[in-house]
């Protein structure tokens, strides 16, 4: 493999950057890196019936490639699912890949507080409670908890204290599911 320490191995020794003669500074772009990599695997990933939800590339002398991924279908991922995608990554990768270090690979479903990613994750999840956080002041405030109302022309609506808050899309940072008895619910088929 060309610098994958694949996660089903799990006590291999990984090389620091030096070792394996990788260049990463702190000032590299991680992201732009892991948009590299999602953009290598996505046609494939997605003809075995999977969506990739993140692509996220951390770590400074250890380098981890984690990879969330959910079935088409949205039943629920398991061990073989997860197992199908790392070795189908691996495969991509040996063949093209722009991570120039030792790493290892993990593949994981989003869990049920998954991040909120993708425009659509907004709509889908829409009346459960979510934390934001936007790159710049909105009305005051980074940070926003709520319940979610949907997506509108590009912006996340979120209920904040009885206020409606707009959030662009653009401008989010992060945004994740909060572990709710609702959705544990909603997970158990409630």
């Amino acid at each position: 493999m060309n610098g994958i320490a694949d996660s089903e191995v799990a006590d291999s020794e990984i090389p620091d950057r030096e070792q394996a003669g990788g260049n990463y500074d702190k000032g590299d772009n991680m992201a732009g890196l892991s948009d590299r990599v999602e953009t290598r695997i996505t046609p494939t990933i997605e003809s075995m019936g999977y969506d990739i939800v993140r692509v996220q590339i951390t770590g400074s002398e250890h380098l981890l490639l984690q990879v969330m991924v959910e079935r088409h279908d949205l039943a629920q991922l398991d061990v073989e699912d997860c197992a199908s995608v790392s070795r189908a990554i691996s495969a991509l990768l040996d063949v093209d890949d722009p991570i120039d270090a030792a790493y290892t690979l993990e593949v994981s479903s989003p869990g049920l507080d998954r991040p909120l990613v993708r425009p659509q994750d907004f709509e889908r999840f829409a009346g459960y409670e979510a934390k934001v956080e936007a790159e710049r002041l909105i009305g005051g405030r980074k940070n926003f908890r709520g319940r979610l109302i949907g997506l509108e022309q590009d912006v996340v609506k979120i209920a904040v204290d009885n206020t409606v808050m707009e959030v662009p899309f653009v401008d989010i940072k992060r945004a994740k599911l909060v572990l709710t008895d609702e959705l544990i619910a909603r997970a158990e088929g409630h």
